[in-house]
C-alpha cells in the first residue's frame, strides 16, 4: 500500500511514521508528503528521507474545489491507499472525503470530543482538566468530528505550561499514530457506527 501524508508544519508525526516504515514495522510505502506551506520543515525531512513531496497552495487555484481536485489528480498517479493528516491546517473538502471514504486518518492534540479545533493543547490546560492526549480518528466532514481509533493518556502537572504538555503530547503521539497506521495497513481496523474495532 501506499501512503501519503499531508503536513504543514514541522513534521514530528510525518518522521514517526516514516521510522516506522523504515523499519518495517508499518509494511507500505511511503509514498508522498502533500504539503500546502512552503518553507515548511517537513519538506526538508522528505527531501532528507527521499519522499517525493508534493507542494501545492490554495492561492494558486481559483477556488477550493480546483485546489482538491489537483490533489486528488496526484493521489491517483501515485496509487494512494492510505491519507495521514499530520498537522495539515486545513479542513478537507468533499472531492478529498469522496475519494477516500474512510481511507484517512488525523491526529489531535486532545482527547475528543473534548478541545476540538486548532488550539486542543492550550484549551485543555487553561480548563484545568488533570488528563489530556493524543486521539487518532478517522475524517469526515466535521472538524475533528470522526470516529476514534485510538488514544493516549497524558496526566498534566500543575508545574505544566503549553510547551512542557505539547512536549509530552508529541512523545504520546509519535506513539500511536504509526500504530494507526499499522493497523490500517494490515486491514485490521472495521468500523461499526460510531466505534472501530481492531480485527
Amino acid at each position: 500500500m501506499n501512503i501519503a501524508i499531508f503536513a504543514s508544519g514541522n513534521g514530528s508525526n510525518f518522521q514517526a511514521i516514516a521510522g516506522a516504515v523504515k523499519k518495517g514495522k508499518i509494511k507500505a510505502k511511503l509514498a508522498l508528503l502533500v504539503c500546502d506551506k512552503p518553507g515548511a520543515h517537513v519538506l526538508k525531512r522528505a527531501k532528507k528521507l527521499k519522499v517525493e513531496a508534493f507542494l501545492i497552495e490554495k492561492k494558486n487555484f481559483q477556488s477550493k474545489e480546483e485546489y482538491e481536485k489537483a490533489i486528488v489528480r496526484k493521489l491517483k498517479e501515485k496509487n494512494i491507499g492510505l491519507i495521514a493528516l499530520a498537522g495539515y491546517m486545513k479542513i478537507v473538502g468533499p472531492d478529498i472525503l469522496k475519494a477516500y471514504k474512510n481511507k484517512i486518518l488525523n491526529i489531535h492534540p486532545a482527547l475528543l470530543p473534548s478541545f476540538k479545533g486548532a488550539s486542543g493543547i492550550k484549551d485543555a490546560l487553561a480548563y484545568g482538566v488533570k488528563v489530556t492526549g493524543p486521539t487518532v480518528h478517522f475524517v469526515d466532514e466535521g472538524m475533528d468530528t470522526g470516529v476514534i481509533i485510538m488514544q493516549s493518556e497524558v496526566s498534566i502537572s500543575d508545574k505544566d505550561n503549553e510547551k512542557s504538555l505539547a512536549k509530552k503530547i508529541h512523545r504520546a503521539e509519535h506513539k500511536i499514530y504509526p500504530e494507526v497506521v499499522k493497523l490500517f495497513v494490515e486491514g485490521k481496523l472495521k468500523i461499526k457506527g460510531r466505534k472501530v474495532y481492531v480485527r
